[in-house]
C-alpha cells in the first residue's frame, strides 16, 4: 500500500506525515509526499523536528505530485486547508481521498520555544493519526468503510 501525504509546498506538514508514517509503518507499506505548488526544499525546523524524535530524514525532498504519475498511490491524504479542495491529478486515478488538515507550524512567529512546540505539537498529532491509521484493519475493510475511518481520523 502506497499512501501520498499531499500539501501546497510539500515543505513541512506533508514531509512531517511522510517521514513519520514511515518509521511506524509495517513492511510493505510506505509514505510519500508531494505538494501541488512544491517549494523545492524541506522546512529546516521540519528536520530538526524529525532528527530530534528520532525519525529518519534522509531522501526527504520537496517535489511535484507528478512525480509519481508512473506509480500512482492507494490512498491520497491532503493535510493542509489549502490543499484540500484542490482536484488531484488525474493520474491517481481510483485512490481514495481523505483531508487531515493540520496548523502550519512553519507560520507560527513567536520565542524559539514556542515555535519548536509548534513544530512538536504537530509531530504528536500527526503520530496520533498516523497510528489510528495503522491501526485499522485493513486487510478486512472495504473502500467504503476505510474512506470513512480516513474522514474520522482526520478530525482526530
Amino acid at each position: 500500500m502506497k499512501v501520498l501525504f499531499m500539501c501546497t509546498h510539500n515543505s513541512c506538514r506533508s514531509i512531517l506525515s511522510e517521514a513519520l508514517f514511515n518509521h511506524l509503518a509495517p513492511k510493505g507499506t510506505e509514505a510519500i509526499s508531494s505538494g501541488s505548488f512544491p517549494s523545492g526544499r524541506v522546512n529546516r525546523r521540519a528536520l530538526q523536528t524529525l532528527e530530534i524524535a528520532g525519525i529518519p530524514t534522509t531522501d526527504l525532498s520537496s517535489k511535484a505530485s507528478d512525480t509519481f504519475e508512473g506509480s500512482p498511490p492507494d490512498i491520497v491524504i491532503t493535510v493542509c486547508d489549502r490543499a484540500a479542495g484542490e482536484a488531484c491529478p488525474i493520474f491517481f486515478g481510483p485512490a481514495l481521498k481523505a483531508h487531515w488538515g493540520l496548523a502550519d507550524p512553519s507560520e507560527t512567529s513567536g520565542t524559539e520555544a514556542e515555535i519548536t512546540a509548534a513544530f512538536e505539537s504537530t509531530l504528536a498529532k500527526i503520530r496520533e493519526r498516523v497510528s489510528a491509521f495503522l491501526a485499522l484493519p485493513l486487510k478486512t475493510m472495504g473502500a467504503d468503510q476505510l474512506k470513512a475511518e480516513l474522514s474520522r481520523i482526520g478530525t482526530l
